[in-house]
């Protein structure tokens, strides 16, 4: 593919077979989510090593809020490159570049106001969610540089984004894993060396992705000539600004408002206790870890159905959906095995070994949060081929539910039954997802087929647009 004589480095996924498709472009991905939860891991270990129990519970504590804040930029990110996705897949290239153009100008609004006002309130925020006073002050100092790193965070998801909707999944994967090495480096240097506190952890995040934003920046100017664009494509646009936001902004808000169900959570929990918050905080970075496979097939699906939603070839998504779940199923029964033996010996990677009722609880969350990985799997990767068809609605309305299900648990089971009820909260929440998202998927490709090929056709459930 060419623009002014240049070879573009993109991938059609509107062409070849879904599944080696899928594989191709997640793997890739899967490389660069290891990495960003290995440098969010050692975040956490150098703190629990060198700083203590109370010291993780303070990171720990803030792990709800900071999912609600930063997930919804990274929700918009997604949400902005979904009609880069789809300009592309049409190969309307003129287009793509002025949605390309307006997402940075909506990103730099965002960025500014979100920042002025969350920094403002974090303290308020945190006393709130009635976070323990052994560690209100450490997790203050933590998330309230991570948030003034927020015009960062939307500067590498934003470009990010738009270079993985044009099929290359795999450069901004190199910028994550040498800023996830320079964050280790710094996280080392801040913390053990010169004893700044927990806020070094933030500082070393901060700083890794300010220099993965550079990065993506430089190399899309370099190898994207396709992204070259004139005066006219750089102008703000009322209507591609509308149509952006109508995308980006309910994905942030699904990310959103399911963690508003975490906050919920996450407050429950701080009423138990540090040692609660510190189990907690351990195995949901562990299952974090264990995770990034359904993350990575979820932001593919979303760029693969973006694609062919341009191209107007929807058997495709149904073979794609069927393949990437098919994936997810495989991998979900073997990372439960994993964990299910070796998930009592992981947390010692954050705590010592003297602190045994932080092991045997994390253990216990493990365990339970992945024998339900098969429903994240359906979660992830029919929720995202629902945003990158362009029905960002109905991702909000699963992100409604995950919401509802974690805090009818924070609400009214954790005060009652305790710290195992917890362990319990994110199945439900996937299992509550999974009933709205399966016939919303339906209905989407329904809709798409009377858009596309006419009442009649889509009634009959033809098959339609290309060959799988």
């Amino acid at each position: 593919m060419e623009r002014d004589g240049s070879k573009v480095l993109m991938q059609d996924m509107t062409e070849g077979k879904p599944l080696q498709l899928i594989l191709g472009f997640a793997i890739p991905m899967l490389l660069g989510m290891l990495f960003q939860q290995f440098y969010s891991m050692v975040d956490t270990i150098i703190v629990g090593k060198f700083l203590g129990v109370d010291a993780l519970a303070s990171v720990g504590s803030t792990s709800a809020v900071n999912f609600m804040v930063i997930g919804f930029v990274q929700g918009v990110c997604s949400g902005f490159a979904i009609p880069v996705a789809q300009r592309f897949g049409a190969q309307d290239y003129s287009d793509m570049r002025r949605f390309a153009a307006n997402s940075a100008w909506v990103s730099a609004v965002f960025a500014v106001i979100m920042t002025a006002v969350i920094c403002l309130l974090t303290w308020n925020i945190l006393e709130w969610m009635q976070t323990p006073e052994n560690i209100i002050q450490g997790a203050y100092d933590y998330i309230f540089y991570i948030f003034l790193g927020i015009p960062a965070t939307f500067l590498y998801n934003m470009l990010s984004g738009i270079i993985r909707s044009l099929g290359d999944s795999r450069t901004p994967v190199y910028f994550l894993i040498l800023s996830s090495l320079f964050n280790v480096v710094l996280d080392l240097w801040f913390i053990a060396g010169i004893g700044t506190g927990v806020e070094g952890a933030a500082y070393a995040t901060v700083i890794s992705q300010v220099v993965s934003g550079i990065l993506c920046w430089f190399y899309m100017r370099k190898k994207f000539p396709v992204l070259k664009m004139d005066r006219d494509e750089m102008r703000l646009s009322a209507v591609h600004v509308r149509i952006l936001c109508g995308m980006g902004i309910p994905m942030g808000l699904q990310y959103s408002i399911t963690a508003i169900g975490s906050v919920v959570i996450q407050t429950s929990i701080n009423g138990l206790g540090s040692i609660a918050v510190a189990s907690v905080t351990a195995g949901q970075k562990v299952s974090a870890f264990f995770c990034c496979p359904f993350d990575a097939l979820g932001a593919t699906m979303a760029t693969y159905a973006g694609q062919n939603v341009g191209a107007k070839k929807l058997d495709r998504i149904e073979t794609g959906v069927k393949s990437a779940t098919c994936i997810g199923i495989v991998y979900a029964v073997a990372a439960f095995a994993v964990l299910f033996f070796f998930g009592g010996v992981i947390p010692l990677l954050f705590v010592d070994a003297s602190e045994a009722q932080v092991i045997r609880q994390a253990h216990q969350f493990l365990i339970f949060n992945s024998l339900a990985y098969i429903l994240l799997v359906f979660v992830n990767v029919w929720r995202f081929t629902i945003q990158g068809m362009g029905f960002s609605l109905f991702a909000v309305l699963a992100g409604v539910c995950e919401m509802a299900a974690r805090a009818m648990v924070g609400i009214l089971l954790v005060p009652v039954f305790g710290y195992v009820v917890v362990c319990f909260a994110s199945p439900f929440a996937w299992l509550l997802a999974d009933f709205f998202l399966i016939p919303a998927f339906r209905s989407c490709i329904r809709q798409l087929r009377m858009r596309f090929f006419g009442t009649e056709r889509a009634a009959s459930g033809m098959p339609a647009g290309g060959r799988a």
